[in-house]
């Protein structure tokens, strides 16, 4: 049986980097976020071996939450990819020691062309440090967590960390809304919890909708066509007035002998439920399931004008769980 204890530790001696970063979010963390905030052009991430694995995941959180942003290897960049860095762009570079030899060979191009420049570092007074506008401090205690103590855990827990911390507070203070993360994730089921049924309803033609005089024949050809075992019923503004559903249907065909006299006043309920197009689909979802309902009317938020329709399947279809 392997032995815990060295397990125990690295995830404490992690832990504590992570907790030990609380005491210094000063000013200059303050100044990074409006270095990053105020960047017209692109963050451009950089680091050498695991670093830049740190930084590829930074770029990808900041990218996802409306800042654009990507990584670039800084051995490959001192051999031609310099030429993507622009005037307006912010470098965010990441080197534990501050004296990686290919960051450092980067600052006299970055320094040239005017972008600006965070540092994140164990080293304050390294070389990049002083050479950034602004440098944050991720230093770890002498021990990374195992025996050896060569292969970087705590540092680069600590920068993750950090990168973490940085990119949410820019998404707050930049507004950014569940709106635009879903733009940036339609594929991700986190971005389908926080799709709106606006995307995903019945609308315009597809909408089954009848006027409370339409006789019964005529409803039953519109729940028919729109194979939704429903049909919306709207007044001459358009404004809801009821909805009708197989379940009405049999209970009407029970105990009226000519059924087919009745009108779509008649059989519909009245005051049904309803969501506003703002209302995401989880929140239709779990309605739906509540009220044991298959399908129900999206309304214009400032009226009962119909807007459409959602249907369970259409739901389930989002992969949301």
């Amino acid at each position: 049986m392997a032995d815990r204890t060295l397990a125990r530790k690295v995830l404490e001696t992690e832990a504590a980097a992570i907790l030990a970063l609380v005491a210094r979010l000063d000013r200059r963390f303050d100044q990074a976020v409006d270095l990053l905030r105020q960047c017209r052009g692109r963050v451009i991430l950089t680091g050498m071996g695991k670093s830049g694995i740190i930084c590829r995941k930074i770029a990808a959180t900041l990218a996802s939450t409306g800042t654009p942003a990507f990584f670039l290897h800084p051995a490959e960049a001192i051999h031609g990819d310099l030429g993507v860095i622009q005037s307006d762009d912010c470098i965010v570079a990441l080197s534990y020691s501050g004296e990686t030899d290919e960051i450092l060979r980067l600052l006299e191009t970055i320094r040239r062309l005017g972008a600006k420049l965070l540092a994140i570092t164990g080293s304050p007074t390294s070389t990049l440090a002083q050479t950034a506008d602004v440098a944050l401090d991720c230093s770890v205690a002498d021990d990374e967590g195992w025996p050896l103590n060569l292969v970087p855990t705590a540092s680069t827990t600590a920068a993750l960390a950090l990168g973490d911390a940085l990119a949410m507070t820019l998404l707050v203070e930049k507004g950014f809304r569940e709106k635009e993360f879903l733009s940036r994730h339609p594929g991700y089921k986190l971005g389908k919890r926080l799709m709106r049924v606006e995307a995903l309803m019945h609308a315009g033609g597809r909408c089954p909708l009848v006027a409370p005089d339409a006789p019964l024949r005529d409803v039953l050809d519109e729940m028919s066509s729109k194979e939704m075992g429903m049909t919306c019923v709207a007044d001459g503004a358009g404004l809801l007035v009821g909805v009708i559903t197989d379940g009405d249907l049999r209970r009407h065909l029970k105990r009226t002998a000519n059924v087919l006299a009745l009108t779509a006043a008649d059989v519909m309920t009245r005051g049904p439920v309803t969501v506003s197009r703002s209302t995401l689909a989880v929140e239709a979802l779990n309605l739906m399931e509540q009220r044991k309902i298959t399908s129900i009317v999206v309304v214009e938020d400032l009226s009962r004008r119909v807007a459409g329709v959602v249907h369970l399947h259409d739901l389930w279809r989002t992969e949301m769980f």
